[in-house]
C-alpha cells in the first residue's frame, strides 16, 4: 500500500490512522510543529482528532483515562524535554497502572549545525527517551523517515502486549519536516498485531483446581482481572461454583459490587481462618495478606499454614528505578499467565473434579450460607454509616456517595474517577459491568483525577452515558486547566468535588505522628488545610463556561443540586460540576 504523505510528519499521522488511534491529546509545542501541521492539514483535524490541553500532564492523563475505559491506546504529544518533564508524572501513573499510552514527542534538530541560538539547545537532549526510560515499556527515536512505520508499529505492539504500559517515540524536527521525494510503503498493520496472551502451565491449573475443590476456607484476591472484561465472566463462574469469597484489591471491581460473593472489605474476618489464598493479577500481595492495614511491618493476618497461589504476569514487567513491583512475598505456587486465559480453564478443571470429591457439595453449600450472612452484616453496617449523619451536619463521604448514586442510578452511568470516595462507591453503588467502573490510579500522583476523568468521558462521548468524576479538592488544584479541555471539546462529565478543604490524607499522617510523639493533635492541619481562603470551585468552573453549583454545605441540599446537575449533563451533553463541602 502506498503512502499519501508529503512530509515525514504526514507519515506519522498516516500510521496512527492505520493503527486506529482516534485521538491525540496535546499542548502545542514547537518541536512537534510539523506533526501538529499534519494533524490539522493532512489528518483534517479529526483523524486522529486533536484534544487541546493546557498542560502535558493533563494530556497524558486524558490518554490514560481513555485507555482504561476502552482497553485501547490514544496518543499524547509532548514538547521536547520541557513538555516531557511536565508529562513525566502522568507517564509514571500510566506505568504503575499498566495502561497502554502512546506518548509522542519532538526534539532537535539533533544536527547541531541546524539549531537556532539558545532555544533549540536548551530544549534538546541526548537522548530524550532517557528522561522516562525507567517507566515506559519501550522508547525510540527513529533516525530516518523510512524507519517511522516500523517504529510506530513496534510502539503500538509493545504497549498492547500484556502486561501493558506506556511507550515513548521521539521525532527530530528535521525528520518531521523532511519532504518526501517518493512515497514510503505502508506495512500491513494487521500482520503486526500483539501476540496472544499466554496461558499458565496446564498441570499447575489442574493442581490448583484440586486445591480449590478440597479447601475448607479459601479466599480469592483479584486486582487487575477487570482490565480484560472477558475474564470477569469466568471469575464469577468460579466463585459461584465453589462459593469463593472474592476481595477486590486497589480499587478495582472484579465481581459485581452487589454480588453475594463480593466480600471486599471483609479481609479481617476471612483471612485469619483461610487455608488457601488465590491471588489473581495482584501486584502488591503483601498488603492484602495483612488485611490492608497499610502500616510498616504490619503482621500477616493469613495463617502461615495457608497455601498461597498466584496467577499473573507481574514478573514480565519490572524496572529497578521505581519499586512499584512491591514487597516480595513467599508463595507456594506461582503460575505465569494471563487470567483471561487461565480462568476459563480453571473453571473447567474445577467442574470436572468437583463430582469426584465426597462431601464437597455440602461443604460448599455451608460456606455459601456463611458468606451470605457476613455479606449482609457488612451491608447493614454500611447503610448505618450513611444514615447516622444528622440532618444539618457536615456532609460525610458515605452521605455524599449515596446522594450521587440516587442522582445517577436511573441513567446509563460510568464512574470515571473516585479515588478517596472509592470504598464507598464500591459499597453503595450497583456496579454490574467492568465498563461502569474505571477505578483510581495505582501511581497515586496528584493531578491525575480530572484529566483521566476527561479521558474516560471522551471515550464515552456520543453514547449518552453519564460519566461521573468524584473529584478530591487537592488533586483538582494540581490541574484545573483540564476544565478548558472539558469545556472546549464538549466532554459530557459530571464532576462532584469532595471538598474537605484539606490534603486530608496527610492530615491523618500528621495526627499519627503527633500521637506517637506526644505532641498536640490540634496542629495536624497546619500546612495542610486549604481553607484560607476556602476555594470556591463553582466560581472557578463557571469562568470556563461550565455549569456549576456550590459550595453545598448541608446534606438536605444534595438531592436537588445533584439531580439538577445530572440532568444537565444527560440532556445537554455538556459538563457540569457540583462543589460539596465534606468532612475531613
Amino acid at each position: 500500500m502506498g503512502s499519501q504523505a508529503a512530509y515525514g510528519s504526514d507519515l506519522v499521522v498516516e500510521m496512527l490512522r492505520a493503527l486506529g488511534v482516534p485521538y491525540v491529546a496535546l499542548n502545542p509545542g514547537a518541536t512537534f510543529r510539523g506533526l501538529h501541521d499534519s494533524f490539522v492539514n493532512f489528518g483534517g483535524g479529526n483523524d486522529p482528532e486533536m484534544i487541546l490541553c493546557c498542560h502535558e500532564e493533563i494530556a497524558v492523563a486524558v490518554a490514560h483515562g481513555y485507555a482504561k475505559a476502552t482497553g485501547r491506546p490514544m496518543a499524547a504529544a509532548v514538547h521536547n524535554i520541557v513538555g516531557l518533564q511536565h508529562a513525566s508524572m502522568a507517564i509514571y501513573n500510566a506505568w504503575c497502572d499498566r495502561t497502554p499510552v502512546l506518548v509522542l514527542g519532538g526534539t532537535g534538530p539533533m544536527d547541531e549545525t541546524l539549531r537556532r541560538p539558545w532555544i533549540d539547545w536548551v530544549h534538546t537532549a541526548l537522548v530524550q527517551g532517557q528522561q522516562v526510560r525507567d517507566y515506559v515499556k519501550w522508547d525510540d527515536q527513529p533516525a530516518s523517515v523510512g524507519a517511522i512505520p516500523e517504529s510506530l508499529l513496534r510502539a503500538y505492539r509493545v504497549a498492547m502486549t500484556e502486561p501493558r504500559g506506556p511507550v515513548y517515540v521521539c521525532y527530530d524536527v528535521m525528520l518531521q519536516e523532511e519532504h518526501l521525494a517518493q512515497p514510503v510503503p505502508l506495512p500491513p498493520v494487521a500482520r503486526y498485531a500483539p501476540p496472544a496472551p499466554p496461558a499458565p502451565e496446564a498441570a499447575g491449573l489442574e493442581r490448583l483446581a484440586a486445591q480449590l475443590v478440597e479447601a475448607e476456607r479459601p479466599v480469592v484476591f483479584a486486582e487487575d482481572v477487570s482490565r480484560n472484561p472477558a475474564a470477569l465472566g469466568p471469575l464469577a463462574e468460579l466463585a459461584e461454583l465453589l462459593a469463593l469469597p472474592v476481595l477486590d484489591v486497589q480499587g478495582r471491581v472484579n465481581l459485581p459490587s452487589r454480588h453475594a460473593l463480593n466480600l471486599t472489605g471483609a479481609g479481617r474476618e476471612l483471612l485469619p481462618e483461610a487455608d488457601l489464598v488465590l491471588a489473581l493479577d495482584v501486584l502488591d500481595l503483601y498488603g492484602p495478606l495483612t488485611a490492608g492495614l497499610r502500616e510498616r511491618n504490619a503482621p500477616r493476618v493469613v495463617p502461615e499454614t495457608a497455601q498461597i497461589v498466584t496467577i499473573s504476569l507481574n514478573d514480565f514487567l519490572q524496572r529497578s528505578w521505581a519499586a512499584d513491583y512491591n514487597r516480595l512475598v513467599p508463595v507456594d505456587t506461582a503460575l505465569a499467565g494471563d487470567t483471561a486465559v487461565a480462568l476459563p480453564a480453571l473453571v473447567a478443571a474445577c467442574r470436572a473434579r468437583l463430582a469426584g470429591v465426597p462431601g464437597a457439595a455440602a461443604r460448599i453449600a455451608e460456606r455459601r450460607k456463611a458468606l451470605a450472612a457476613l455479606r449482609q452484616t457488612m451491608h447493614d453496617r454500611w447503610r448505618r454509616e450513611v444514615t447516622d449523619d444528622a440532618p444539618g451536619g457536615a456532609i460525610s463521604y458515605p452521605r455524599l456517595v449515596a446522594g450521587v448514586w440516587e442522582a445517577v442510578k436511573g441513567s446509563d452511568w460510568v464512574v470515571a474517577n473516585d479515588h478517596y470516595a472509592s470504598p464507598w462507591v464500591r459499597r453503595l453503588w450497583d456496579i454490574r459491568e467492568p465498563r461502569q467502573y474505571v477505578g483510581h490510579c495505582r501511581g497515586a500522583g496528584l493531578g491525575y483525577g480530572i484529566g483521566s476523568a476527561v479521558g474516560v468521558a471522551l471515550a464515552h462521548r456520543g453514547t449518552g452515558r453519564l460519566c461521573v468524576n468524584m473529584q478530591t479538592d487537592g488533586d483538582f488544584l494540581y490541574s484545573p486547566s483540564a476544565l478548558y479541555t472539558m469545556a472546549h471539546h464538549r466532554v459530557p462529565l459530571l464532576t462532584v468535588v469532595c471538598n474537605n478543604r484539606s490534603y486530608g490524607n496527610d492530615e491523618d499522617h500528621q495526627e499519627r505522628v503527633a500521637k506517637d510523639r506526644g505532641r498536640p493533635v490540634k496542629n495536624k492541619g497546619v500546612g495542610i488545610h486549604i481553607n484560607d481562603p476556602a476555594v470556591d470551585f463553582a466560581t472557578l468552573v463557571r469562568s470556563f463556561d461550565i455549569h456549576a453549583t456550590g459550595p453545598v454545605q448541608r446534606p438536605e441540599e444534595l438531592p436537588k443540586v445533584l439531580g439538577e446537575a445530572a440532568r444537565y449533563v444527560r440532556e445537554r451533553q455538556r459538563p457540569a460540576l457540583v462543589d460539596v463541602v465534606t468532612r475531613i
